[in-house]
Formats: C-alpha cells, sequence, structure tokens
C-alpha cells in the first residue's frame, strides 16, 4: 500500500488515538493493544480526520512548526500507518 497523495486520509474506525494519563503520551487504542507515539507521530495522525490529503497535513504541519523539508518524513510516517492500519484512505 501506498499514499495517494490526492486522496483524503482518515483515520481508522477500528482504532482510537487519545492521551493516555499513565503514558503521558498520545497512543493508539485498538482491540489487540496500544501503541504508543512520539509527540511528532500523534501531531501527524491528528491532522488525518477525513478533512486533509496528504500535501494538505504537510503544509499544516509545517506552518504550525514553522520549517519546511516535512515533506519525506510524514509521508514515511504515513505509509507505515496505513500499512498498519491506522489510517485509510477512500
Amino acid at each position: 500500500m501506498t499514499i495517494q497523495p490526492d486522496k483524503i486520509i482518515s483515520f481508522s474506525p477500528t482504532h482510537r488515538l487519545q492521551w493516555e494519563e499513565a503514558q503521558q503520551k498520545n497512543v493508539i487504542l485498538y482491540p489487540e493493544g496500544m501503541v504508543e507515539l512520539n509527540t511528532s507521530s500523534a501531531e501527524i495522525l491528528k491532522l488525518c480526520d477525513g478533512t486533509r490529503t496528504l500535501d494538505q497535513v504537510i503544509n499544516e504541519l509545517e506552518q504550525k512548526f514553522a520549517t519546511t523539508g516535512l515533506s519525506n518524513d510524514i509521508n514515511a510516517f504515513l505509509e507505515v500507518a496505513l500499512h498498519n492500519g491506522w489510517i485509510r484512505q477512500d
């Protein structure tokens, strides 16, 4: 599976992204367990709300953090997220 740049990215309905107080970090919860996320990963996934394409996610994060050149890292992470079923593209 490969991220399609022109398709909207949505978080999986079978997973839940939430702040976990015990771990003091964002996590992905799913029936088989939990994945702890670093801050960058959580920021990316928060934007996968069914309203943005890959380019829109990249642009928003580059504006938020006043930087450029995040495209490769964001794309690579979203490829992993897609492969793991955390996100989908319809």
